[in-house]
């Protein structure tokens, strides 16, 4: 690929693709259902810094990881809401997740949150988390084998999304989806699907009069979606209002228990809506996926997998795991670290200059200028060693995180805007994974190979393992 420059004020150049065109700018080659992936592949062109110009609209891309570095420093840098986040503000409102730095609530919530986080909170999940695992290890059981008596693949994306869902709904607001009793996604999930995937393949189209025009069809069918998704989430809290009574200390009892106190953090009846809405979605999918990409990868390493189910065998044996013991699973975690090096399912976050300021002395920024951090690139820079499109989970050895620059692994984002529910996604991925190794043996289709889906998550696309029991 040839390489054009786009002179900015100061000392460097930011390159763009080749063929740039008047008025709609860096299309040609774009596919508006892998628009990140299609990012990915520029970058390995144009290198850690490039430029997209979209129907007018500017994205500068990073990767390097010097300039993700400096970019973390919160004394410089903010989070930004790019157009993808902010198309979900239709969903989420000022939740957590696409809130805006100035909007009170987001402070508000994050310290009413956060104690249902803490290492107290993650051991009163672990019961349920557990009794999930079990519901999916009773599903697979049932679907896996056929009336010929052989087995039957499973699909592992939209199993890992039942189960997924069903642990957020419960631990989070004591509410079950009944996903492994139907046999259909829950509604709310291809709602869901369907409003992401319309928030990313509009973003650039509505920028313009034509686009928003054009759009407007989609549009509607996408209120639909929302307004549905608002109404499951308004059931959740009516039920819990209509049925106070019982130890409930979830995320919903604390957020109606600070507005029933007059808590110096409650927040609005919309607002408890929108976190909760933020929590359904943020808390299930990107889970799902990470779990789904890791299956992939142990699946297609025969290597990796005997290692990480012989681990399992070791420290938990036959037994159903307590608390103490999925920590423990070291190596297995490494191979969920690693798969989430590869592909990230949120794969990026925008940071935007508090005020005046140069990035890596090369590159002045206004105060409000803003930047994505494109975490798949970041997390195949050269300084990750030998071939970094390889999945190798020794890369997550305690030595060799020591020996890498600091900034260069962010599936969780960055910053005082980071995952909340990162210690949350990890004790419930590693419980799964560790689940699925102790109960069966794996066997991918060697004729798959990965595709990925992007709806502003990642998840692998037409994903089934054949699965035995041990």
């Amino acid at each position: 690929m040839s390489v054009d420059a786009t002179p900015i004020t100061g000392e460097a150049t930011i390159p763009h693709p080749a063929r740039r065109l008047p008025i709609v700018g860096d299309v040609l080659g774009i596919n508006i259902r892998t628009p990140l992936q299609n990012s990915v592949s520029i970058g390995r062109e144009l290198g850690p810094i490039f430029e997209r110009s979209v129907l007018g609209n500017r994205f500068v891309f990073v990767s390097g990881a010097d300039m993700v570095a400096e970019l973390s420093d919160e004394s410089r840098f903010v989070k930004h809401l790019a157009p993808g986040v902010k198309a979900l503000r239709g969903i989420g409102g000022d939740g957590l997740f696409t809130a805006y730095n100035h909007e009170p609530n987001w402070g508000k919530a994050h310290n009413l949150l956060a104690p249902a986080f803490s290492q107290a909170a993650m051991r009163s999940y672990h019961r349920t988390m557990l009794d999930v695992a079990s519901e999916l290890v009773g599903y697979w059981d049932k679907h896996s084998s056929n009336k010929h008596g052989s087995n039957s693949p499973v699909d592992v994306s939209a199993d890992m999304t039942k189960l997924t869902l069903e642990t957020i709904g419960r631990t989070g607001f004591s509410y079950s989806f009944d996903s492994f009793d139907r046999e259909e996604q829950h509604p709310f999930v291809k709602a869901m699907i369907g409003a992401l995937s319309h928030s990313q393949q509009t973003t650039f189209i509505k920028s313009t009069a034509v686009g928003r025009l054009l759009a407007r069809r989609a549009d509607r069918r996408d209120d639909v979606r929302k307004a549905y998704m608002a109404e499951v989430v308004d059931e959740v809290i009516r039920a819990r209002r209509d049925n106070p009574g019982g130890a409930h200390e979830d995320l919903l009892e604390l957020m109606l228990r600070a507005a029933r106190e007059n808590d110096p953090n409650r927040i609005d009846e919309l607002n408890i809506r929108h976190q909760v809405v933020t929590f359904l979605v943020a808390g299930h999918e990107t889970t799902s996926g990470a779990l789904s990409f890791a299956l992939y990868y142990l699946a297609n390493n025969p290597d990796i997998l005997a290692k990480a189910q012989a681990e399992v065998d070791q420290i938990w044996g036959d037994e159903e795991p307590p608390f103490e013991k999925i920590a423990k699973l070291r190596y297995v975690r490494r191979v969920l670290d690693e798969s989430l090096r590869l592909w990230p399912t949120a794969p990026a976050y925008g940071r935007a200059a508090r005020k005046d300021t140069t990035l890596v002395g090369k590159y002045p920024m206004k105060k409000g200028d803003w930047m994505l951090v494109l975490i798949p690139s970041l997390h195949r820079d050269p300084l990750w060693g030998n071939d970094p499109e390889a999945f190798d989970p020794d890369r997550f050895l305690p030595a060799n995180i020591k020996a890498r620059p600091a900034h260069m692994y962010k599936p969780f984002g960055t910053g005082e805007r980071a995952c909340i529910g990162r210690q949350f996604a990890i004790h419930e991925a590693v419980l799964v994974l560790g689940t699925i190794l102790q109960k069966y043996t794996i066997e991918p289709d060697p004729g798959y190979q990965l595709k990925v889906a992007e709806r502003l998550t990642l998840m692998p696309e037409g994903f089934q393992l054949t699965v035995r029991r041990r």
